[in-house]
């Protein structure tokens, strides 16, 4: 099984991006908060392609399961963006590769340590909105867009699938 092909106006951004950072039209695309919803749509649907292909290829042990609502967790999104973006880098040159394994056993720490007692529940389907919520009301709103209920990831992503 072969690791996911990202979307042709992905690799495009991301090969603009290589030749000329400071001139390039579109953002990074590791960077899901900056993406307009057209190309968010794309890589959002080309990290799960890729979480599938994580989990198939190394996930042998529960605690390595991505969880299949890794984006409604938008640090583990930003996670497993970095990590896809990372990949493709890291089999353009052997040395690299071993360098992004264990940036793969470094994100499977950080992975457990965002989703907590949490991740046991998300990685059978039963998904709670956001444990940390009740902690997260006592700041005040200073916008709008309260971020205890608000995902601009998730909301993106129910949008486009």
């Amino acid at each position: 099984m072969r690791f996911p092909e990202p979307p042709a106006a992905v690799a495009e951004c991301v090969a603009e991006r290589s030749v000329a950072t400071s001139l390039a039209d579109c953002a990074a695309p590791w960077d899901l908060g900056a993406l307009g919803s057209e190309l968010l749509g794309l890589v959002l649907g080309w990290l799960d392609e890729s979480c599938r292909w994580l989990n198939a290829t190394y996930a042998w042990l529960p605690e390595y399961v991505i969880p299949p609502c890794w984006a409604d967790h938008e640090r583990l999104a930003y996670e497993v963006a970095a990590l896809a973006f990372a990949r493709i880098e890291a089999y353009e040159e052997p040395g690299a590769v071993i360098l992004w394994h264990e940036q793969y056993d470094r994100f499977i720490t950080r992975m457990n340590a965002a989703l907590g007692k949490a991740g046991d529940d998300c990685r059978v389907g039963k998904h709670d909105r956001r444990p940390a919520r009740f902690a997260l009301q006592a700041w005040p709103s200073s916008s709008a867009a309260d971020p205890v209920e608000y995902s601009a990831i998730s909301a993106l992503s129910e949008l486009s699938a």
